[in-house]
């Protein structure tokens, strides 16, 4: 029965690779929903601006009730309307309106891409991380069965009165202090995952390995972000063009046809059953006192606070550029030195082993070469995962599509 149980609950996990927790997070991510709620509703904000292009009707009635009529106003008067009102000229403001909407849904598109990329990269540190993590844990797993052996070893030592109590407790105290470590590592990567489940959307069970493309780039392309920073600032720009319509003529035509009913009238008087009024006006601003050229002074003062922005942005992501291939050239010169190290602690411990196993070298040095061993494995497997992250954080600067580089 167990032999099936063991044979079945693998069935019942499944090890989710990286470009699949990226491909998961970008659909599902709460956030990335919202912002595509905001892209839509900028889409319908540009549909609205369109529209103020096209003619208004409205349609309406009114009733009106004198108590004392007059000779020449009827007691009762019932009247229904439509009138079609449409802008000649406007200065201008229509237009600008409409590329203000453009350029908002361009900055809200830009966005959501900036942060799409931004959250795979933070998902992709997440997951390397992890890996890190689980790393130092199999090293520890593994130092934890050597000094499981040897606690046996030397308590069956001790029973025949060949080693002493305290040579038991010293081996007792570091594989008790090991346990520890570990369950301090297991809830580490229990933290890291909680926080990954929560960027991707979903419940992770166990990680599959992943691993990038490796090639560096001479050029690279402006971030997202910063595209959204652009757009947003011609929308500023836009939105103060338009306050300046009102200094041009606004010519405006309205034609409405009335119908009109009276009751408790005076018989000698005829009324008027229907009218069509035509209405062409023509308004400008001759003199406010500034208020629109300090308003629209206001606003470009905003985009000079985004030029600045835009400009330290732009600046910030070539210092990363550069330093995320600076980090590349380290992490393959410490996977070498690690890799070194590991080689020659794993050659060590297999003497000493031998060595303290034949009573040759004393405990003390047995632990250290242990925990170099240990210490050694895990250093080289974070060294490779670090090799990882920098490719991930070089592609992120470069403005590509992060998982579109994984193997």
């Amino acid at each position: 029965m167990k032999k099936t149980l063991l044979l079945i609950i693998p069935l019942f996990l499944y090890s989710e690779t990286l470009k699949e927790l990226i491909n998961f997070a970008t659909m599902h991510n709460d956030l990335v929903i919202s912002k595509k709620y905001s892209e839509q509703s900028k889409t319908k904000e540009l549909e609205s601006r369109k529209s103020a292009y096209f003619p208004t009707v409205d349609v309406g009635a009114f009733y009106k009730r004198d108590d004392e009529p007059s000779p020449f106003q009827a007691g009762d008067t019932l009247s229904g309307f439509a009138q079609v009102e449409f802008d000649i000229y406007d200065g201008g403001k229509k237009s600008s309106q409409v590329d203000t909407a453009k350029y908002a849904l361009k900055s809200s598109l830009h966005d959501t891409k900036a942060y799409k990329k931004s959250l795979a990269l933070q998902i992709t540190e997440d997951f390397f991380n992890i890996k890190n993590l689980e790393s130092s844990l199999d090293a520890r797993e593994e130092a934890q069965k050597s000094l499981k052996a040897q606690l046996a070893r030397i308590t069956s030592f001790y029973n025949a009165k060949m080693a002493t109590k305290d040579n038991v407790d010293r081996v007792q105290a570091d594989f008790d202090t090991n346990i520890y470590n570990m369950e301090s590592i297991k809830f580490q990567i229990i933290s890291l995952k909680s926080m990954l489940e929560l960027k991707v959307g979903k419940d992770i069970d166990s990680l599959e390995d992943a691993s990038f493309t490796k090639h560096i780039s001479t050029e690279y392309e402006m971030l997202d972000s910063t595209k959204a920073l652009i757009a947003q600032n011609n929308s500023i720009k836009s939105t103060a063009n338009a306050l300046e319509s009102v200094y041009y003529p606004n010519i405006r035509i309205e034609d409405k046809y009335s119908l009109y009913e009276f009751g408790r009238q005076d018989p000698f008087v005829t009324p008027l059953n229907k009218q069509n009024t035509l209405l062409l006006t023509l308004d400008f601003r001759v003199f406010d006192y500034g208020e629109v050229a300090k308003t629209k002074e206001a606003i470009l003062l905003n985009t000079q606070a985004l030029n600045s922005h835009i400009n330290y942005q732009t600046k910030e992501q070539k210092v990363q550029y550069n330093l995320a291939k600076m980090r590349i050239l380290t992490a393959n010169a410490r996977i070498k030195s690690a890799k070194s190290a590991l080689t020659a602690a794993t050659s060590a411990f297999i003497t000493i082993e031998k060595k303290y196993n034949a009573g040759i070298v004393d405990y003390i040095v047995y632990l250290e070469t242990l925990t170099k061993k240990t210490n050694s494995r895990a250093l080289y497997e974070s060294s490779l995962n670090d090799l990882e992250v920098a490719y991930a954080t070089l592609y992120f600067y470069e403005a590509k599509d992060i998982k579109e580089e994984l193997k």
